[in-house]
């Protein structure tokens, strides 16, 4: 496949626990061995890759050219059904087996189920390894691969076993997006939507403005948005590394998205199509809360739905507020709700009750009948 280069952009990640750097740039996966090195001071541990099958077809020989000394890959199906405690057993399995020690590097070759898996891993295996994040999805890119959250499902809810693991970098190729299904490049756009609406109206007015180009692939339009929906995660997380305040607000669109993908056997939607649903209706609470005009809303909804078409599902709404109650960010039996302050800005409510939920689900569902496919 043609592969372009670029100059890259680099933003700057730092906590208390951990500082690495974001590399956003076309090409990185062809110099990969090279900024491995850097990474650990010129002296390159045992490399094992954990990808899915489909991802190394894409991207093997790309990734093998850069190596003189080819490294071990592990495989884990596509898809969060496998984003399990046994998949994590599996492949710890499969590193102990390989000679996989304390110095030894994981590479996160996919989307955001391997980057969680691997981080998670990486997170527990010998108590603690390193690892990279080398994600090739938009999602993944935007979203998942940053931060340090890593975890796995329970059929309880999603992500409620993890571990906050930072990788030592990571590296964000923009040429895999040009291999993404367009489903996939939707659903990681609505997580940029989301990044926008919460805190960069920049970013939310550009996607408002610009979805033809957007949505066509166009590598300068993708680069920004991967650009601006990076430095705006950096930020939140490097001023709030373990999601005690202000990191709560990246979870807007997610308390009902979750529950979505929970109501649904994580099978129907995409993680971001969900998150798309579930932003509408957190918007809709944000509506009757008064915390945005009419207009606002009818912007927030308008510029999610652009960027469909969202897949319909099938769950009633009181099934789906009821499956907020297992959702992590629930403190001390108070549910956290991440409602839109106008469009740039969040508030984070303690008090929302089920029944602003069900009216919001109910918005959401009838919203969803009414659009045509």
């Amino acid at each position: 496949m043609p592969q372009q280069t670029s100059c890259s952009t680099s933003v700057s990640l730092t906590t208390p626990s951990a500082s690495y750097e974001i590399v956003i740039a076309a090409g990185l996966l062809n110099t990969l061995e090279k900024r491995l090195l850097k990474l650990t001071n010129g002296k390159l541990p045992k490399v094992f890759i954990v990808t899915s099958p489909e991802i190394w077809g894409l991207w093997s020989k790309t990734v093998l050219s850069s190596f003189k000394e080819s490294p071990t890959v592990l495989f884990l199906p596509p898809g969060e059904r496998h984003k399990r405690m046994a998949s994590v057993e599996s492949l710890a399995q499969q590193l102990a087996e390989s000679g996989a020690d304390r110095d030894s590097l994981l590479l996160a070759l996919g989307g955001g189920v391997i980057g969680d898996i691997t981080g998670f891993l990486a997170a527990i295996y010998m108590r603690g390894i390193r690892y990279v994040q080398l994600p090739s999805t938009l999602l993944a890119q935007v979203d998942s691969a940053l931060g340090g959250k890593t975890g796995v499902n329970l059929l309880a809810g999603k992500n409620l076993i993890g571990s906050f693991h930072h990788p030592l970098a990571v590296l964000a190729d923009t040429n895999t997006l040009a291999t993404l299904p367009p489903a996939e490049l939707r659903a990681g756009l609505q997580e940029s939507i989301k990044s926008g609406i919460i805190y960069d109206a920049k970013l939310f007015r550009y996607m408002e403005q610009n979805s033809e180009a957007i949505l066509s692939g166009d590598p300068a339009a993708l680069t920004r948005v991967v650009t601006a929906s990076v430095r705006v995660k950096a930020d939140v997380v490097s001023k709030d590394e373990r999601e005690s305040g202000l990191r709560m607000i990246l979870n807007f669109g997610h308390t009902l998205g979750h529950a979505i993908e929970a109501a649904t056997g994580y099978k129907k939607l995409l993680h971001g199509e969900a998150v798309g649903w579930g932003s509408i209706a957190a918007t809709y609470v944000s509506l009757h809360r008064g915390t945005v005009t009419q207009k606002e809303a009818d912007r927030i909804i308008a510029t999610i739905l652009m960027y469909g078409p969202l897949p319909r599902f099938t769950a009633k709404a009181e099934k789906l507020v009821a499956l907020t109650s297992s959702d992590k960010k629930t403190r001390s039996g108070k549910r956290a709700f991440v409602l839109a302050k106008g469009i740039g800005a969040t508030e984070i409510a303690f008090d929302v009750t089920d029944a602003e939920l069900l009216t919001a689900a109910n918005e959401m569902l009838s919203l969803m009948k009414s659009q045509t496919t």
